[in-house]
Order: C-alpha cells, then structure tokens, then sequence
C-alpha cells in the first residue's frame, strides 16, 4: 500500500512521522513523544539511549537486560543494589555467576599464557609494566630504582650499573673511578700528613 502521508512510520506506535518531530536511531523513526526506554519509559536523548536490534532502551535498562551479568561487573553507584529489574519487565538470573579472579588460582597456567614477569634485582618481587623502569639491562621498580650507596633517587641521566648494581654518578666516581689528586680520591693535605 502506497504512503501517501510522506513520512516514514514511527518504530514505537507504527504511525506516520513528519519531520519536525522526527528522531532516527539504528535507521528508524521515532515520535519525539515515543522516544523512550521499552523498559521503564523514561524519555531519551541521542545521548541517553542504547539500541538492541528493533528495541530502545536508556543505559540502565540495557545493562541490566544485555550487558555482563555477575560478581564484580557493579553499574557505578548502583552496583550492591539488589534490584533485579522484574519491575520493569526484565528476565534476569538469579543466581549471578562469579567473575573471573582478579588473581590467577595457578600461576603456572598465567606463566604459560602471559610469560614470565620480570624480577626486580633489588627487592626480588615481580616487576609490572606500569612500574618497569630499565636500567643496567634489567627491570627495576621505580621506588627501587635508587643509588646502592647513597639511596639517592636515579634517572636515566644520572645512572651507572656495574655488575648488576647501580649506581649514581657521584658514587660511581668516588667507588670505581681513577684514584689520585683531583679525582676524588686523597686530597692535597690528606697525601702531607
């Protein structure tokens, strides 16, 4: 049958929509006055709605319809709520599922999969990505990454390494550098006495 109201068919109410009160979302047309969460009908926006397949709904719908369901996957503030949305229609489980552990249960099988993590030469603990800083070849903690005589807080512009320690430049100097007047070593009154 021909559409002689020329305007495309609201997804909502399946009546005609005109342009000025036209909102499109995943290539439908909607009333702006039929523009709302399936579930709890709240109005939406562009900014405020989440599309499954022919379904709108606001975010808080969604989530609790389509998203991650279990132990730790909390929606911000509303995550210890109990509310399971039956109120609004929505077929949740009852018994949620844990999540998976946030620390692996064998650590044998996370080596496997993620490879060895890299050991910190100071304090022997496993050094992480978000913590490695390089220096003599080898990863470092940041808090570790300090002058093995002085303690002094080292960069990659102040650093030494001898031996698998490391050392400012200072300390170097002094413990491994030439020996003699006017390199650290004996001074001029120390050498007449």
């Amino acid at each position: 049958m021909p559409n002689w109201g020329g305007g495309a068919k609201c997804g909502a109410c399946d009546k005609t929509v005109y342009h000025a009160e036209e909102i499109q979302c995943n290539g439908r047309s909607f009333h702006k006055t039929c523009f709302h969460c399936m579930a709890c009908r709240k109005a939406l926006d562009s900014t405020t709605v989440a599309a499954h397949e022919s379904e709108i709904y606001c975010k808080t719908c969604y989530g609790r319809k389509y998203g991650p369901k279990g132990i730790g996957f909390g929606q911000g503030a509303g995550c210890l709520s109990t509310d399971t949305g039956e109120h609004l229609g929505l077929d949740l489980q009852h018994s949620p599922k844990p999540a998976r552990p946030s620390t692996p249960t064998n650590p044998s099988k996370f080596a496997k999969k993620f490879g060895d993590v890299d050991k910190c030469p100071r304090c022997g603990k496993s050094v992480y990505a978000a913590e490695k800083i390089m220096g003599g070849g080898k990863p470092w903690h940041k808090t570790c990454f300090r002058c093995a005589v002085c303690g002094k807080s080292l960069e990659s512009t102040n650093v030494t390494d001898k031996d698998g320690e490391i050392y400012c430049k200072v300390c170097y100097a002094k413990n491994f550098g030439p020996k003699g007047i006017g390199f650290g070593g004996l001074t001029q009154v120390e050498k007449k006495e």
